[in-house]
């Protein structure tokens, strides 16, 4: 049981909840790491414990994450308990984590593993919810300076955190967590998921969706979403990973916006492809770029993360 040092710092009673459903079920063994690099060596020491994540959404992430670089990912059955302010665990519910504490260490001990898909780039960044682009100044996200993996690192001015001894900004810091990770539903239309965004300038991005040029720089485009195993919204938007339960078919559901149109564009695809210039986008709860070409890829089945019994 890894417990995010956010996590205890933003609701110690949820941890201890957590911690005590956990126990009382099962022998677990609790690690409280401190840092990014304490964190890695308590999940590579794990043997063969199955590791639960305390957290928000960026500590599940930075699980995944280190699972993959381990090529570990799709041999290990990720478990979390999302702990934080709703916007910081947007994700982990949309992935059909529960929202209570202790229903969320009840699904830990009881729940299935189930296999899901993600996307990958050609950075060797993981996306487990979704991506959109193009993104500007005035999102949240950006304000808070977080980078996707492989991203120049641009620290926003004005942010009021700041960096650590070796030029990074200390991970656990809870202030930078809160406003990101309404992004990870990433592709529902503004104020779908209750967050304010600003508008974007519309940009000329070549997007391609296993070769088939959807848009091209002639056209401007307002919105590009991307989701793994996507599902559509009443509206016709990609918003969010496949309910917990559905088939991870292979396919990322892409979705084309344009300015002043309300009838975007649809495809499924397994490789999507922007070009252009100079682009930033959001994949789950980090901000990457900018970037001129990047490819995603849908990896099926690529993980398996452990969720209620249906």
């Amino acid at each position: 049981m890894v417990i995010d040092p956010a996590a205890r710092s933003a609701d110690g009673e949820s941890v201890r909840i957590a911690k005590d459903v956990l126990c009382a079920g099962t022998e677990a063994k609790i690690c409280l790491p401190d840092g990014p690099d304490e964190f890695a060596r308590v999940l590579s020491r794990r043997g063969q414990r199955r590791p639960v994540v305390v957290g928000d959404d960026l500590a599940l992430l930075r699980a995944v994450r280190l699972l993959h670089r381990e090529r570990e990912l799709a041999h290990v059955a990720v478990s979390a308990i999302p702990v934080g302010a709703p916007e910081a665990v947007a994700l982990s519910h949309a992935l059909g984590l529960p929202a209570g504490t202790v229903a969320a260490a009840r699904a830990v001990l009881d729940g299935d593993a189930r296999t899901l898909d993600l996307l990958t780039d050609d950075s060797d960044g993981i996306v487990l919810g979704g991506l959109h682009l193009p993104c500007g100044v005035g999102e949240p996200g950006r304000a808070h300076g977080a980078q996707a993996p492989g991203a120049d690192r641009q620290p926003a001015a004005g942010d009021g955190s700041a960096p650590d001894g070796d030029g990074h900004h200390p991970w656990w810091e809870p202030a930078a967590r809160t406003a990101r990770t309404a992004l990870s539903l990433l592709a529902v239309p503004t104020g779908g998921l209750g967050v304010r965004r600003a508008r974007v300038p519309a940009q000329r991005l070549r997007i391609e969706a296993d070769g088939v040029v959807l848009a091209d720089l002639d056209r401007p485009v307002r919105r590009v979403s991307v989701v793994p195993g996507g599902r559509r919204g009443a509206d016709g938007a990609a918003d969010g990973p496949r309910p917990a339960g559905g088939s991870a078919d292979g396919l990322a559901e892409v979705v084309v916006h344009w300015p002043g149109s309300d009838r975007p564009v649809h495809a499924r695809a397994q490789a999507v492809t922007v070009s252009g210039p100079d682009f930033r986008y959001f994949a789950d709860a980090l901000a990457g770029g900018p970037v001129r070409t990047r490819t995603w890829t849908v990896q099926p089945g690529a993980w398996r993360l452990t969720l209620p019994r249906q």
